[in-house]
C-alpha cells in the first residue's frame, strides 16, 4: 500500500516543529537572562521545557524516512547518528543551564554554547535533508528563523504568565522579548519576500510559489502567519508598556496559534514541494 506523500511530510512537519520550539525558546531564555533582570524561576523553567522539547526531537529522528515523492530522498536519512548526537548534546547543555548556579557571566557563556550547538543541529538537518549543499544553505536560514520566531513566541507567553503570578517583577524582560520577537517576524517577512519572487527552495524559480502548487497557502502563510503576528507583536509591546500584562499575554497567545500554524506550513511546503516561503 502506497502512503500518501501528504502523510510522509508529517514526521519531518513534526521535527521541524520541535526544533524549532526548543532551540528558539532556549536562544530567548538565554538572551533575555542576560539583557535583562529576568527571574531566576522562568529561566529554570524554559530552559528545561526547551531541553524536553529537543528530547522529543531526539525520539523523533531515527524514524524520519525520507521518499522519492518527497524533496528529502530516501538516501538523506540513511544516517541519523550524528544528528542524534547533536540534539542529546543540547538537552544536555539546556538541563545544565537550566540548573547550574554560578556568576551572570558563566551561565551567559553556557547559554551560548548551547544556542551554538542548537544551531549546528540545524546545520546537520539542512545538510543532510536538501538535495545539494548550495540547497543547504537557504534551508538553514529557513530554520534559523524560524526557531527564533517559534520558539521565541513560546517563550513569550510562558513570560508573559510568569507575571500572573508575580505582578511586581519587572516589565523590561517581556518589552525585550516583544521586540525581538517583532524583529525575527520582520525578518521572516523580508525573506518571504525574498524566496518568492527570487526563488531558494531545490529547483524554485522567481514566483513559482505564485504561479504553481498550492497557492492559497502560500497566500495564508504571508497574511495570517507572517503579516498578523507583526501586528499582534505590536499591539503586545505597546500593551506591555502600560503594564496590562494580562491582555498581552492574550495577544502573545493568539500570536502563538498563528506562528505555529506557519511554521507547520512552511515546514510542509518545502519537504513536500520544495517551496521557501
Amino acid at each position: 500500500m502506497t502512503v500518501p506523500p501528504l502523510v510522509q511530510t508529517l514526521p519531518f512537519v513534526a521535527w521541524i516543529l520541535l526544533a524549532t520550539l526548543a532551540m528558539g525558546s532556549f536562544t530567548f531564555v538565554v538572551v533575555t537572562q542576560a539583557l535583562s533582570d529576568v527571574t531566576p524561576g522562568y529561566v529554570r523553567f524554559s530552559a528545561a521545557t526547551a531541553a524536553i522539547l529537543a528530547l522529543l526531537t531526539v525520539l523523533m529522528t531515527g524514524g524520519l524516512a525520507g521518499s522519492d515523492a518527497l524533496v528529502i530522498k530516501p538516501g538523506a536519512t540513511a544516517d541519523s547518528s550524528l544528528l542524534t548526537l547533536i540534539l542529546a548534546i543540547f538537552v544536555v547543555v539546556a538541563l545544565v543551564y537550566a540548573f547550574a548556579g554560578g556568576s551572570a557571566r558563566v551561565k551567559t557563556g553556557l547559554g551560548a554554547i548551547g544556542v551554538a550547538v542548537g544551531l549546528v543541529a540545524l546545520a546537520r538537518a539542512a545538510l543532510a535533508w536538501a538535495p545539494t549543499t548550495a540547497d543547504a544553505v537557504p534551508l538553514l536560514v529557513q530554520l534559523a528563523v524560524l526557531s527564533f520566531v517559534t520558539g521565541g513566541s513560546l517563550a513569550a507567553i510562558v513570560l508573559g504568565h510568569w507575571y500572573l503570578v508575580t505582578p511586581k517583577i519587572s516589565e523590561r524582560p517581556l518589552l525585550l522579548q516583544c521586540r525581538m520577537l517583532l524583529a525575527g517576524l520582520i525578518v521572516q517577512a523580508l525573506l518571504f519576500v525574498t524566496w518568492t519572487t527570487l526563488g531558494g527552495g531545490p529547483g524554485q524559480g522567481p514566483f513559482d510559489a505564485f504561479t504553481s502548487g498550492p497557492v492559497l497557502l502560500v497566500i495564508l502563510r504571508l497574511v495570517i502567519t507572517i503579516a498578523f503576528p507583526i501586528v499582534l507583536t505590536w499591539m503586545a509591546w505597546r500593551t506591555a508598556r502600560t503594564r496590562s500584562m494580562e491582555s498581552a499575554t492574550g495577544l502573545l497567545y493568539i500570536n502563538f496559534a498563528a506562528v505555529m500554524a506557519g511554521t507547520i506550513g512552511a515546514a510542509a511546503l518545502y519537504v513536500s514541494n520544495g517551496l521557501l516561503v
